[in-house]
C-alpha cells in the first residue's frame, strides 16, 4: 500500500445498506458542495445546524453559505463543547431547539462537529417526531474515519459511556479534510487512534502503511486523505455485513472496553479524550491478549511502540490525574467495565488479538484474570 504522491480527486465511499445506502464523500474543500449535494439528495428540504461553539467559530458560516447559495432555509442550534453537552441536558437543549425551529420529518439535521455533536444531534433526529434523517458533516478526525459512519448515536449515563442511544443512519456523509487543518496537534493524535484501530484489528497491510506513513498524515499530505477513506471503507464494509453489532461489528470495539471505563473514570473530561482512551485502551487489549497467549509479545510491543511514536498515551501512568482514585482501583475499574454495552447476562465481552490484523470477540472472559490483570498495570 502506498499513498498517492498528490491529493486526489473527492473519494466517495458506499455504505451499502439497501434502501438506506448512503455515500460518505471525502476530499479537501469538499465542505462547499454540502448545499448543492443537499439540494439534489432532497429537494425543498429545510436544514438544522448543530454545532459547538468552537467548531461553529471556522465553520458554521461556511456551512451556512453552502446552504443558502442551494437556496436552502436553515436554523443554528449551538452547544458547549465537549462530553459535558453529551448528556440528559444536552439532549433536551437540543430537542427543543429542533421542535422551536419547526424542524418536521421531511427536513434534515445537520451535524456539524465532531464525535460528541454526531451523536448528540443524531440522537435528537432519531427521536424527533419519531425519526428524522440527518447529514453528518464530521469536523474532527476521530468522527470522520469512526463516529459519523454506521449509525450508533447517542448520550453518556453517569454510569457509563453511550448507555441511552440509538441505531440511526446519515443520509450522506460530507468529510471536508482541510477543516481538520484548525484541530489541535491533541484531538488530532486522538483521532489517530482510531485509524491505527483499523489497522490492528483487521489491516495489518494498513497498520505497516501507517507506520511508515503517519507523518504524511498529520502533516496534511495526500497520505491524510488516503488513511481516510481506507479506515471509512473497512468500517463500511463491517456495517453492511453487521449494521446493528450482532456479531462481526462488535470488532470495532477493540480498546474500547477499557477505554470507555477509563473514559468514565476521568469524569468524561478533558483529562482524557475518546481517542486516547481507546489508545491505552488498545495496548491494554493487545498486551492482556499477550497475557493469555494469544498474540506474541513482539507484536503487543509494535501496537504499544506505534501509538507512542504520534504522542498517545499508552500506560495508566500517561493519563492526566493517574494518582486519583478512579485510577488506581482496579475494583472500580471492573464496575465501570460491567456496564460497557458488550456485556451479556453479566459476562464480560472483550476484542482481543491473535496477530496484528485479526482481531476476535472473546466472550466470557474470567474477570478474576481481568483484575489481575489490571492491578498488575496499575502498580506499574
Amino acid at each position: 500500500m502506498t499513498a498517492p504522491l498528490k491529493h486526489s480527486a473527492d473519494i466517495t465511499v458506499d455504505v451499502a445498506l439497501g434502501e438506506r445506502a448512503y455515500d460518505i464523500v471525502i476530499g479537501r474543500g469538499v465542505l462547499a458542495s454540502l448545499g448543492a449535494r443537499v439540494a439534489a439528495l432532497r429537494p425543498g428540504v429545510r436544514t438544522a445546524i448543530v454545532t459547538d461553539r468552537t467548531v461553529a467559530k471556522h465553520w458554521l458560516e461556511p456551512t451556512e453559505r453552502s446552504l443558502a447559495e442551494a437556496g436552502i432555509q436553515t436554523s443554528r442550534v449551538i452547544v458547549e463543547e465537549g462530553e459535558v453537552s453529551k448528556t440528559y441536558a444536552g439532549l433536551e437543549k437540543v430537542s427543543e431547539a429542533l421542535i422551536a425551529a419547526r424542524i418536521e420529518r421531511n427536513d434534515l439535521v445537520i451535524a456539524l462537529g465532531g464525535g460528541v455533536v454526531g451523536d448528540l444531534a443524531g440522537f435528537a433526529a432519531a427521536i424527533l417526531r419519531r425519526g428524522v434523517d440527518f447529514v453528518q458533516v464530521p469536523t474532527s478526525l476521530l468522527a470522520q474515519v469512526d463516529s459519523s459512519v454506521g449509525g450508533k448515536t447517542g448520550i453518556n449515563s453517569p454510569q457509563g459511556k453511550n448507555l441511552l442511544g440509538a441505531f440511526h443512519q446519515p443520509v450522506m456523509v460530507i468529510a471536508d479534510t482541510s477543516v481538520l487543518d484548525t484541530l489541535s496537534p491533541r484531538q488530532f493524535r486522538a483521532g489517530y487512534a482510531e485509524v491505527a484501530k483499523y489497522g490492528v484489528l483487521g489491516d495489518e497491510a494498513f497498520f505497516s502503511w501507517l507506520e511508515a506513513n503517519h507523518a504524511d498524515i498529520f502533516s496534511g499530505g495526500a497520505a491524510r486523505e488516503h488513511a481516510i477513506a481506507t479506515s471509512c471503507r473497512a468500517k463500511a464494509a463491517i456495517v453492511s455485513r453487521d449494521e446493528r453489532e450482532n456479531g462481526e461489528r462488535a470488532l470495532l470495539n477493540l480498546g474500547h472496553t477499557f477505554g470507555h471505563a477509563l473514559e468514565a473514570a476521568t469524569g468524561f473530561s478533558d483529562r482524557l479524550f475518546h481517542g486516547e482512551g481507546v489508545s491505552v485502551g488498545m495496548v491494554l487489549a493487545t498486551e492482556f491478549s499477550a497475557e493469555l497467549g494469544m498474540i506474541s509479545e513482539a507484536d503487543a510491543a509494535r501496537v504499544e511502540r506505534h501509538l507512542a511514536s504520534v504522542g498517545l498515551p499508552t500506560h495508566l501512568q500517561d493519563i492526566a490525574g493517574f494518582a486519583q482514585e478512579g485510577l488506581k482501583d482496579a475494583d472500580a475499574l471492573m464496575a465501570l467495565m460491567a456496564q460497557d454495552k458488550k456485556v451479556k447476562r453479566g459476562k464480560l465481552t472483550f476484542i482481543l488479538l491473535q496477530a496484528i490484523g485479526r482481531a476476535v470477540v472473546a466472550n466470557d472472559v474470567e474477570p478474576a484474570l481481568v483484575r489481575d490483570f489490571l492491578q498488575q498495570k496499575l502498580s506499574g
